[in-house]
């Protein structure tokens, strides 16, 4: 005799693989489950990898703090470094100058062109205490003495600048002058300043590499007239989720004429964007189980239809409603374990092998599924978070044993004498 309640029992028989029209249907159902449990696991992993590494991009060459006076120059920026510093939680502490630059290059036959990007001002022996901007040099060294000036490698793509160009950088304030004495006698012409380009950076995030470029702070100090000012602090922490906390400590010692910003402000629209694309990815991608649990309810209504017959014969010998109704919703639950464990081994597989699946299509059919020019990462990156997962598999399952409740509610209110007068 099985040990299992006659329920259960009964459901697995009924489930034995047959050639008929039901053993189909609830064969595609499983299937159903499965993909859609594999899809949804998939992508909400790509998706959560997405959002992680563009988090460490964005903090790789950006500040977790940022601290200025508003509108005002920051002049006694010393002594504030020093009480930012002193706070546990803070791992280094940076001036920064950063202003828009008119950018003209020297071509060998006169026609030079123009950008404007960012320049950024930093101090060389403590900007390795705030980004990762003096290890990710892919081109020269990370050299900003005399007029020396790093580039992003895509802004040199564009403008076709390579180790050892000259280029001229014209101020905001020079153009304002120029412009103002136009006209005038005492008109002059600004020729802008000459620096060389001693390196190309990469810091993984397009935006960073084509509109920023990198010299000394006194340089930019020079650029922008600010003398011994600068325009702000960049403050790195040992954890960059503790940036609140840490905000509001600096905002109670400093006073409020300054202004504290966060990492997440900063970049709060594409952070936000990113996670609506992952939970409008989540919500669109469930329906593929629900039309999965619509393929069980189909069975199950057949499936009572055809063993009418034997549910008088089950209520004749005593059956309760409630067991009767249990025998079909144990259908949908071993259809929905089967499918969610198949589509969980088939998300795990697929995740394991995501990279070496692109470079398979990319090398056979030339086709670049994940361009890196455009996305910025070499690889597709995934994480595999067990709370997602949980939910993911959890759901699913929810969703198939809500999916008989309806064919089994029939099944149970059916009377012994109606079920076998139906024969």
């Amino acid at each position: 005799m099985s040990r299992l309640p006659f329920e259960l029992f009964l459901a697995l028989r009924y489930l034995r693989p047959k050639r008929t029209f039901v053993s189909v249907i609830t064969l595609i159902s499983i299937v159903g489950v499965t993909l859609g449990v594999a899809v949804l696991i998939i992508v909400i992993s790509v998706m959560t990898g997405f959002d992680r590494q563009l988090r460490e991009k964005l903090l790789g060459f950006n500040s977790h703090l940022k601290i200025s006076q508003g509108a005002n120059l920051f002049r006694n920026y010393g002594e504030v470094m020093k009480r930012v510093a002193a706070n546990p939680l803070v791992k280094g502490v940076a001036p920064v100058v950063l202003g828009p630059v008119l950018l003209e290059t020297q071509a060998p036959d006169g026609t030079g062109r123009v950008w404007a990007p960012y320049v950024r001002g930093v101090d060389p022996e403590l900007e390795e205490k705030v980004t990762v901007l003096p290890h990710s040099i892919l081109d020269g060294k990370f050299d900003l003495k005399g007029n020396g000036l790093l580039v992003g490698r895509d802004l040199a793509e564009t403008l076709e600048l390579s180790v050892g160009d000259v280029v001229n950088i014209h101020s905001v304030g020079e153009l304002q002058r120029m412009r103002k004495h136009q006209g005038k006698p005492d008109e002059e012409a600004y020729l802008g300043s000459e620096y060389r380009i001693k390196g190309i950076f990469d810091v993984g995030y397009y935006e960073y590499n084509a509109t920023v470029i990198v010299c000394s702070l006194a340089n930019a100090q020079d650029l922008y007239d600010l003398k011994d000012s600068v325009h702000g602090l960049l403050v790195m922490l040992h954890d960059p989720f503790k940036a609140d906390e840490v905000k509001l400590q600096l905002v109670r010692l400093l006073g409020p004429e300054f202004k504290v910003t966060t990492w997440i402000q900063e970049n709060s629209k594409i952070l936000r964007a990113l996670l609506v694309e992952k939970n409008v990815m989540f919500y669109l991608l469930f329906f593929i189980m629900i039309v999965a649990a619509f393929g069980i309810t189909s069975a199950q209504i057949t499936f009572v239809v055809q063993k009418t017959r034997e549910i008088g014969m089950l209520k004749a010998l005593g059956a309760s409603r409630g067991q009767v109704m249990w025998l079909f919703l144990s259908q949908s639950l071993v259809v929905g374990v089967v499918g969610v464990a198949t589509g969980f081994g088939l998300g795990m597989l697929a995740l394991h092998y995501r990279n070496e699946f692109l470079h398979f299509m990319n090398h056979y059919t030339g086709f670049e599924l994940f361009p890196a020019e455009i996305y910025g990462f070499s690889e597709l990156p995934a994480l595999i978070v067990p709370h997602d997962i949980a939910l993911i598999c959890g759901s699913a399952l929810v969703i198939c044993v809500l999916a008989g409740v309806l064919p089994a509610w029939n099944a149970g209110r059916l009377r012994p004498v109606e079920a076998l007068r139906h024969e």
